[in-house]
């Protein structure tokens, strides 16, 4: 594929790029060396392919869920993390990831049994590890989608029922929604301070005592949910054109 022949190229549809992770950093080098636009930004596509990209935001003064980061190469050690979060229930899951792949929801029975499988993934790569959050299952898990850096809409996704992943492959129930001004507020801080470029953005987290709390920021493959709003569709394809 000679890509300098087209005038830019949309990522959209990566599916399997969290599987090839150095295949497509790659891919990222060689459109970079070439001089091809691509929107999202390539900088900003390398920084988000890795989950480590919330230290930085919450570095940066923003709420994410919390999280412990488990390096390739250790033992999992479940009792720690539970004694840590205080929670009764965990989530683990890699840091390079898609799709909820290698995604556990964990009890304590469930991580003692899972520990030599868990450990056995991290020989391999790295994972990190979170409490499971109760406001995932009611109300649910807000994402807000951004077109050229401005608000587009919003959907809530609840799992179903003995589920804990919003994928609408699992099931979930999506559907359109507004999201609390303090949210909105916010996402939009989120976007202007980390997307900046980008012909999408999908802020995704729960609401936790009136706050925003980050569980992901997606600017690889989101599911922009343009179904979910009349104007969606037309509002992404002007932030396009503007970018063009």
């Amino acid at each position: 594929m000679d890509w300098r022949a087209y005038d830019a190229v949309v990522l959209k549809s990566p599916w399997d790029y969290f599987d090839r992770i150095e295949e497509f950093y790659h891919w990222l080098d060689l459109l970079e060396k070439q001089g091809v636009g691509i929107w999202n930004p390539l900088a900003i596509v390398r920084w988000n392919a890795d989950k480590r990209y919330l230290r930085d935001i919450e570095a940066a003064g923003f709420r994410i869920v919390p999280t412990r980061w488990l390096a390739r190469g250790s033992a999992f050690e479940a009792e720690e993390l539970f004694a840590e979060f205080q929670a009764e229930k965990l989530v683990v899951k890699p840091a390079v990831s898609g799709g909820a792949k290698n995604t556990f929801a964990l009890t304590r029975v469930q991580a003692a049994a899972q520990t030599p499988a868990l450990t056995a993934l991290l020989a391999a790569e790295d994972f990190l590890a979170q409490p499971f959050l109760p406001q995932i299952q009611a109300p649910g898990e807000w994402s807000l989608l951004y077109f050229g850096g401005e608000f587009s809409h919003c959907v809530l996704k609840t799992p179903k029922r003995g589920e804990f992943r919003v994928q609408l492959y699992f099931g979930s129930d999506t559907r359109a929604a507004s999201p609390p001004p303090a949210l909105r507020a916010t996402a939009d801080a989120l976007v202007a301070r980390f997307a900046p470029g980008c012909l999408y953005a999908r802020v995704d987290g729960v609401e936790v005592e009136g706050e925003l709390l980050l569980m992901e920021l997606e600017l690889i493959e989101p599911t922009l949910f343009l179904a979910y709003d009349e104007g969606a569709a037309g509002r992404y394809e002007a932030a396009l054109r503007r970018l063009a």
